[in-house]
């Protein structure tokens, strides 16, 4: 294989095409043929011999070798981006990559996107999504939104917010339940990334948690889901989890009743002083926006 770099043309074209997960959509980003993108992103595949995508009828996905190429294309790009405005004044376009917890970018960050984005329209944010502790490594972005101890993940931190748990379920089957001891005739619904869950809850209620009956998701969004289709009762997490019930048509159970959760939500980079431009701009106003949803 030629040890040359790639053309940085194929490189963005191949950028545009991972984040979308659509050689159509990152053809329209980028103002070219859906072909065209096709036809760079082959020609990148033969020169470094091997494919970066797996083709389905209507996206794609990237191969591991894809995957693990695509961190030092986006970081070598912005780098690249950012020695040009520096030397040469702002570009037009600033690329931020931020990667969240999957509940807080439902819940939170998708009702607050579209007014950054009309604030900001210099900013072309990329918006990616985790699970768990593996799923923020080895991964480029800007800034982060994590749940739990922020040490694990960035040098410094802000924290966002926190959270409070109470059962939740479809109208007719909460209306059954009268008393935090009758969740016990149910099946509940634990998230296992969660440290505070169901048991946690139980303990607040001073009520043993082993005589409940669980099925195990792995993520709040799809726990409300298999709650909302029978599977369950499932723990709100709110505010992060409003959104999510109001779409799957879900009530509280025993209205009076929560607890706190026990971590929070925290946004970590590697050095404030070192943040570009883009991302100090996203941080300040996530900071405020945070702050808003938690008094509504």
């Amino acid at each position: 294989m030629n040890a040359r770099v790639p053309s940085l043309n194929w490189l963005r074209v191949f950028e545009a095409a991972a984040r979308t997960e659509s050689f159509a959509r990152a053809a329209t980003q980028l103002n070219m043929t859906p072909a065209a993108v096709s036809q760079q992103v082959k020609a990148l595949e033969t020169r470094l011999g091997t494919p970066l995508f797996h083709r389905h009828a209507h996206a794609v996905t990237l191969t591991e070798t894809g995957r693990a190429y695509l961190p030092s294309v986006q970081q070598s790009l912005l780098m690249l981006e950012t020695a040009t405005a520096g030397l040469f004044g702002e570009t037009r376009e600033q690329r931020l990559y931020v990667q969240s917890v999957l509940l807080f970018a439902h819940g939170i960050l998708a009702g607050g996107v579209p007014d950054f984005q009309a604030a900001h329209p210099q900013i072309n944010l990329s918006l990616s999504t985790g699970n768990v502790m593996s799923d923020f490594a080895n991964r480029f972005t800007d800034l982060q939104i994590v749940f739990g101890n922020p040490a694990l993940f960035g040098s410094e931190s802000d924290e966002l917010m926190r959270e409070h748990l109470y059962p939740i379920a479809p109208p007719e089957i909460a209306a059954r339940i009268e008393t935090a001891k009758d969740l016990f005739d149910f099946t509940l619904i634990e998230v296992s990334t969660h440290r505070a869950s169901w048991p946690h809850w139980f303990e607040h209620q001073r009520l043993p948690a082993g005589q409940a009956q669980y099925f195990f998701a792995d993520n709040s969004v799809m726990a409300a889901e298999l709650c909302a289709s029978g599977c369950g009762i499932a723990l709100a997490r709110a505010p992060a989890s409003d959104r999510i019930m109001k779409l799957s048509g879900l009530v509280p159970c025993l209205p009076d009743i929560s607890c706190p959760g026990q971590e929070a939500y925290h946004l970590v980079y590697p050095s404030r002083t070192a943040l570009r431009p883009a991302a100090r701009t996203f941080r300040d106003w996530l900071m405020d926006y945070s702050a808003a949803v938690q008094t509504r």
